[in-house]
């Protein structure tokens, strides 16, 4: 029986920073040898890192992703290296493959099938590859794949294995939504039991603006069974020796349409190791999934960007007390400040809760009254409000004057203010413009009311304690903008509303289609009608962590002047 062991690095890559991720590819590699490996796979351009969205269009970029490639053969020595780059052929930009082998680059392979789709633009980026190698390592043949060419089951991974390769090597920045890991599993037990071919999936790592790339590598035998699998949101260098039978497989005599073969003139150790590698990390439960890529995405976009503190708005309710713990774990309590703001209309509970948590979580916490400032932009507007009956226009006072205290605190200190939104509120509108919703990242943007609960109660399970108070959690959530004021007074309750707007949202269902599924007509038209309404302020929102499959932004994207209704 031969095998081959092969390292597959989950990397953090940061968009732009050319000379940053290739001392980390170099790092890899030497690690991958020193482990004995191969081969060894790096992610989806990992060179420039991922997406790299219009400094595509910058040929200055592209060149730069060229030269910083071809400089890391001297680090290939006694490996085969597959890395991610941009490359470019005749002025056209391509999602490329390089093929590094014993310190030389021997081949590069352009990614065939550009996804256009939900929050992927390739098409408007870079050409389609036209061909599929099959390389020739001694006794070894394998295939090299970049991201969607593996998803298509009619794709180049059928075209290598009819192509005599045993191995497909493909390489990943799949962003992370909730359910995603086990979509990819299922996909490529697929992929590789109908084509009997071995894979080694590596994905790329960390948080780019919205986007978190969730680790998760996997690698799986001819018949679809998993083999090894990496840990979920931290970097790894996942080794694994794939047993790939006893005869190398051998091209069909007729050659096969799309595919070259390539002769590397090297070959990996092809022994049977002495004891073999097969790692496992298990998946984690779903609210555990969630509360590390907000983590991750969180830590990512400060740190990307330059910052390293934080200040949130601390009201004592769910949302700013789940946004706090997810700072804390992010940043480190030192880094993190909490703000109470407390209004006329603020409950002495609420002070209370928000003290506790900042005391709880370690971190600094500030109380600062809006009450001289309330009382005087009333007085300031008195005049022109006369005549009419106190309402929105008052009520969002406040939060404005919280947001302006946040964004002056944040300005001179250098921090980033963390927005408290869930998406609940973002889908309804139930959030005020240049109130709780200015800030510099929306940690709870695409979390939906429920599940910001639901990840409460684990994050209180894992640290063994209330982190976040028991009364934040057991009080019905509000606003507290005028005397007694709830969430249901303005919204359906939340168990009602999260599935509408996950079916309305994420699921594209007509309005008809949504009462068919047992919901209330009249709910089901107010929601849907706000959904609409709102658009213009989900589009002047800060960025945040996408968790779910159809996050607001780069997922979903409609017109804000837009009369359809599908009633």
């Amino acid at each position: 029986m031969r095998s081959v062991r092969i390292a597959l690095a989950q990397l953090n890559t940061t968009v732009g920073d050319i000379d940053g991720n290739c001392a980390r590819i170099r790092d890899a590699i030497a690690a991958a040898r020193e482990a004995g490996a191969g081969i060894v796979a790096v992610p989806e351009l990992a060179v420039t890192g991922y997406p790299p969205e219009d400094l595509v269009l910058r040929r200055s970029f592209c060149e730069a992703s060229r030269t910083a490639t071809a400089a890391l053969a001297p680090a290939t020595d006694g490996v085969i290296a597959v890395v991610g780059f941009v490359d470019t052929v005749g002025g056209d930009p391509y999602n490329a493959a390089a093929a590094f082998v014993d310190g030389h680059l021997a081949d590069t392979y352009h990614k065939r099938l550009l996804p256009n789709y939900g929050v992927f633009d390739e098409e408007r980026y870079f050409e389609r590859g036209l061909t599929t190698p099959v390389y020739r390592a001694g006794d070894l043949s394998f295939g090299v794949s970049i991201c969607e060419d593996i998803w298509d089951a009619d794709g180049p991974v059928v075209d290598m294995a009819r192509g005599g390769a045993e191995l497909c090597v493909n390489i990943n920045a799949s962003p992370y939504h909730r359910g995603r890991g086990a979509e990819r599993a299922s996909m490529l037990a697929t992929r590789a039991a109908d084509n009997r071919i071995a894979i080694a999936y590596v994905n790329a790592v960390g948080g780019q603006d919205e986007l978190v790339f969730d680790g998760g590598s996997i690698a799986l035998d001819p018949h679809g069974e998993v083999i090894a699998t990496g840990p979920q949101f931290r970097d790894d260098l996942l080794v694994v020796d794939l047993e790939l039978g006893e005869d190398s497989r051998r091209p069909p005599r007729d050659p096969v349409p799309g595919v070259r073969e390539v002769e590397l003139g090297f070959s990996p150790d092809l022994a049977p190791p002495a004891a073999p590698s097969r790692p496992h990390s298990a998946p984690l439960p779903d609210e555990a999934e969630v509360w590390e890529a907000l983590v991750l995405g969180t830590r990512d976009y400060l740190h990307k960007t330059g910052f390293s503190r934080a200040y949130i708005g601390l009201s004592g309710g769910i949302d700013s007390s789940v946004v706090a713990a997810v700072a804390v774990d992010a940043l480190g309590p030192e880094n993190v400040t909490g703000v109470s703001m407390p209004s006329r209309f603020s409950s002495g509970h609420s002070r209370d809760d928000a003290r506790d948590l900042a005391a709880n979580l370690g971190i600094e916490y500030l109380s600062i009254p809006i009450e001289p400032a309330h009382a005087a932009m009333l007085d300031m507007l008195a005049v022109a409000f006369d005549g009419s009956e106190p309402g929105l226009a008052e009520e969002n006072l406040q939060s404005r004057q919280r947001g302006n205290i946040l964004m002056s605190l944040a300005n001179k200190f250098g921090a980033l203010v963390l927005t408290t939104g869930n998406k609940s509120e973002m889908a309804t509108g139930y959030a005020t413009l240049y109130g709780d919703m200015a800030g510099g990242f929306a940690v709870l943007k695409d979390v939906p009311k429920t599940l910001t609960y639901a990840i409460a109660r684990w994050r209180n399970e894992a640290a063994g304690r209330d982190l976040i108070p028991q009364s934040v959690l057991d009080k019905p959530p509000s606003a507290e903008l005028r005397p007694d004021q709830l969430d249901a007074d303005s919204l359906p309750p939340y168990e009602v509303l999260d599935p509408i707007l996950e079916a309305y949202v994420e699921g594209d269902r007509s309005g008809p289609e949504i009462v068919a599924m047992g919901f209330d007509d009249a709910t089901v038209r107010h929601v849907l009608a706000i959904v609409d309404r709102n658009e213009y302020k989900r589009r002047q929102s800060p960025p945040g962590v996408k968790i779910t499959p159809r996050a607001f932004g780069r997922d979903r994207r409609l017109p804000i002047a837009n009369r359809y209704r599908d009633w």
